[in-house]
Protein backbone atom coordinates (compact mmCIF):
# COMPACT_ATOMS: atom_id res chain seq x y z
CA UNK A 1 0.00 0.00 0.00
CA UNK A 2 1.30 3.45 -0.85
CA UNK A 3 0.63 6.51 1.26
CA UNK A 4 1.31 10.18 0.71
CA UNK A 5 3.99 11.11 3.20
CA UNK A 6 7.10 13.26 3.08
CA UNK A 7 10.42 11.51 3.50
CA UNK A 8 11.42 11.83 7.16
CA UNK A 9 14.49 13.77 8.19
CA UNK A 10 16.39 12.42 11.18
CA UNK A 11 16.58 14.65 14.23
CA UNK A 12 19.95 14.21 15.92
CA UNK A 13 19.82 16.90 18.61
CA UNK A 14 19.11 15.13 21.95
CA UNK A 15 17.38 18.28 23.21
CA UNK A 16 14.69 17.66 20.57
CA UNK A 17 13.42 14.45 22.18
CA UNK A 18 9.78 15.49 21.78
CA UNK A 19 10.27 16.07 18.05
CA UNK A 20 12.20 12.78 17.78
CA UNK A 21 9.26 11.02 19.46
CA UNK A 22 6.84 12.64 17.01
CA UNK A 23 8.95 11.40 14.10
CA UNK A 24 9.20 7.86 15.47
CA UNK A 25 5.45 7.72 16.15
CA UNK A 26 4.67 8.90 12.62
CA UNK A 27 7.01 6.28 11.15
CA UNK A 28 5.40 3.60 13.32
CA UNK A 29 1.90 4.61 12.19
CA UNK A 30 2.99 4.58 8.55
CA UNK A 31 4.66 1.17 8.93
CA UNK A 32 1.49 -0.29 10.45
CA UNK A 33 -0.78 1.45 7.93
CA UNK A 34 1.19 0.08 4.98
CA UNK A 35 1.37 -3.38 6.60
CA UNK A 36 5.17 -3.15 6.43
CA UNK A 37 5.28 -4.68 9.91
CA UNK A 38 2.99 -6.02 12.59
CA UNK A 39 5.19 -5.08 15.53
CA UNK A 40 6.88 -1.82 16.48
CA UNK A 41 8.92 -1.11 19.60
CA UNK A 42 9.96 2.42 20.44
CA UNK A 43 12.18 3.32 23.36
CA UNK A 44 12.18 6.98 24.30
CA UNK A 45 15.57 7.39 25.93
CA UNK A 46 16.35 10.29 28.21
CA UNK A 47 19.40 8.66 29.77
CA UNK A 48 21.72 11.39 28.51
CA UNK A 49 19.78 13.71 30.80
CA UNK A 50 19.83 16.55 28.35
CA UNK A 51 17.70 19.58 28.98
CA UNK A 52 14.89 19.28 26.46
CA UNK A 53 13.69 22.11 24.28
CA UNK A 54 10.39 22.43 26.13
CA UNK A 55 9.31 25.92 27.25
CA UNK A 56 9.69 26.30 31.00
CA UNK A 57 12.06 23.36 31.46
CA UNK A 58 15.51 24.23 32.82
CA UNK A 59 16.97 20.83 33.78
CA UNK A 60 17.43 17.37 32.35
CA UNK A 61 14.49 15.02 32.65
CA UNK A 62 16.37 12.39 34.64
CA UNK A 63 17.35 14.86 37.33
CA UNK A 64 13.79 16.22 37.41
CA UNK A 65 12.45 12.76 38.26
CA UNK A 66 14.66 12.71 41.37
CA UNK A 67 13.42 16.04 42.66
CA UNK A 68 9.77 15.16 43.30
CA UNK A 69 9.88 17.06 46.62
CA UNK A 70 10.58 20.33 44.81
CA UNK A 71 7.42 22.00 43.46
CA UNK A 72 9.44 23.80 40.76
CA UNK A 73 11.12 20.58 39.55
CA UNK A 74 7.80 18.74 39.65
CA UNK A 75 6.22 21.50 37.54
CA UNK A 76 9.05 21.21 34.98
CA UNK A 77 8.68 17.43 34.84
CA UNK A 78 4.95 17.90 34.28
CA UNK A 79 5.73 20.11 31.25
CA UNK A 80 7.96 17.38 29.78
CA UNK A 81 5.39 14.66 30.40
CA UNK A 82 2.56 16.75 28.96
CA UNK A 83 4.61 17.30 25.79
CA UNK A 84 5.26 13.55 25.56
CA UNK A 85 1.57 12.74 26.02
CA UNK A 86 0.56 15.24 23.33
CA UNK A 87 2.74 13.29 20.90
CA UNK A 88 1.21 10.00 22.05
CA UNK A 89 -2.27 11.49 21.57
CA UNK A 90 -1.30 12.53 18.03
CA UNK A 91 -0.18 8.96 17.28
CA UNK A 92 -3.39 7.47 18.66
CA UNK A 93 -5.53 10.07 16.87
CA UNK A 94 -3.79 9.33 13.58
CA UNK A 95 -4.36 5.61 14.07
CA UNK A 96 -8.02 6.23 14.90
CA UNK A 97 -8.46 8.25 11.68
CA UNK A 98 -6.81 5.59 9.52
CA UNK A 99 -9.15 2.97 8.09
CA UNK A 100 -8.05 -0.64 8.07
CA UNK A 101 -10.25 -3.48 6.75
CA UNK A 102 -13.49 -1.79 7.78
CA UNK A 103 -12.20 -0.71 11.19
CA UNK A 104 -9.64 1.79 12.36
CA UNK A 105 -5.94 1.05 12.60
CA UNK A 106 -6.22 1.71 16.35
CA UNK A 107 -9.02 -0.87 16.70
CA UNK A 108 -6.77 -3.44 15.05
CA UNK A 109 -3.59 -2.54 16.95
CA UNK A 110 -2.52 -2.79 20.59
CA UNK A 111 -0.45 0.13 21.83
CA UNK A 112 1.30 -0.32 25.18
CA UNK A 113 2.87 2.79 26.69
CA UNK A 114 4.70 2.69 29.97
CA UNK A 115 7.74 3.29 32.08
CA UNK A 116 10.52 1.00 33.18
CA UNK A 117 10.21 2.36 36.71
CA UNK A 118 7.36 2.41 39.21
CA UNK A 119 9.02 5.16 41.22
CA UNK A 120 11.74 6.96 39.28
CA UNK A 121 13.05 8.75 42.35
CA UNK A 122 13.76 5.41 44.04
CA UNK A 123 14.52 3.43 40.86
CA UNK A 124 11.96 0.76 41.73
CA UNK A 125 10.74 -1.56 39.00
CA UNK A 126 7.51 -2.65 40.67
CA UNK A 127 4.02 -1.26 40.12
CA UNK A 128 5.03 0.37 36.87
CA UNK A 129 2.38 2.57 35.24
CA UNK A 130 1.19 1.10 31.94
CA UNK A 131 -1.35 2.41 29.45
CA UNK A 132 -2.99 0.07 26.95
CA UNK A 133 -4.81 1.45 23.91
CA UNK A 134 -6.72 -0.12 21.02
CA UNK A 135 -6.79 -3.80 20.27
CA UNK A 136 -10.37 -4.41 21.35
CA UNK A 137 -9.76 -4.09 25.09
CA UNK A 138 -12.19 -2.41 27.49
CA UNK A 139 -10.97 1.17 27.78
CA UNK A 140 -11.61 4.27 29.85
CA UNK A 141 -10.73 2.57 33.11
CA UNK A 142 -7.95 2.62 35.66
CA UNK A 143 -7.00 -0.79 36.99
CA UNK A 144 -5.10 -0.76 40.26
CA UNK A 145 -3.83 -3.95 41.84
CA UNK A 146 -2.35 -4.94 45.18
CA UNK A 147 0.82 -2.83 45.39
CA UNK A 148 2.58 -5.31 47.65
CA UNK A 149 1.55 -8.45 45.76
CA UNK A 150 0.98 -7.24 42.21
CA UNK A 151 0.84 -9.26 39.01
CA UNK A 152 4.13 -9.57 37.15
CA UNK A 153 4.07 -7.27 34.12
CA UNK A 154 4.65 -10.37 32.01
CA UNK A 155 1.06 -11.40 32.78
CA UNK A 156 -0.05 -8.44 30.69
CA UNK A 157 2.23 -9.64 27.90
CA UNK A 158 0.64 -13.11 28.02
CA UNK A 159 -2.81 -11.51 27.77
CA UNK A 160 -1.67 -9.45 24.80
CA UNK A 161 -0.07 -12.46 23.08
CA UNK A 162 -3.25 -14.47 23.52
CA UNK A 163 -5.31 -11.58 22.10
CA UNK A 164 -3.05 -11.73 19.02
CA UNK A 165 -3.86 -15.41 18.62
CA UNK A 166 -0.59 -16.75 19.96
CA UNK A 167 -1.29 -19.86 21.99
CA UNK A 168 0.83 -19.44 25.10
CA UNK A 169 0.23 -19.58 28.82
CA UNK A 170 3.48 -18.00 29.89
CA UNK A 171 6.10 -15.44 29.03
CA UNK A 172 9.25 -14.91 31.11
CA UNK A 173 8.18 -14.52 34.78
CA UNK A 174 4.42 -14.59 34.14
CA UNK A 175 2.07 -16.48 36.39
CA UNK A 176 -0.88 -16.43 33.97
CA UNK A 177 -2.89 -13.67 32.35
CA UNK A 178 -3.78 -10.21 33.63
CA UNK A 179 -7.29 -10.21 35.02
CA UNK A 180 -9.74 -7.34 34.50
CA UNK A 181 -8.75 -6.36 30.97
Amino acid sequence: MEVAAKQPVDITDPAELIQQSRLMYELARLALETDSTRLVTIMIDQANNNKLNVDGVMAGTHSLTHQSGSPDKRAQLKLVEEAQFRELATLLGGMKQTGDAGRTLLDRTMVLYGSQLGNAGLHTNTNMPMLLFGGGWKHGRHLAFDQKNNYPLCNLYVSMLQRMGIETDQFASSTGTMQGL
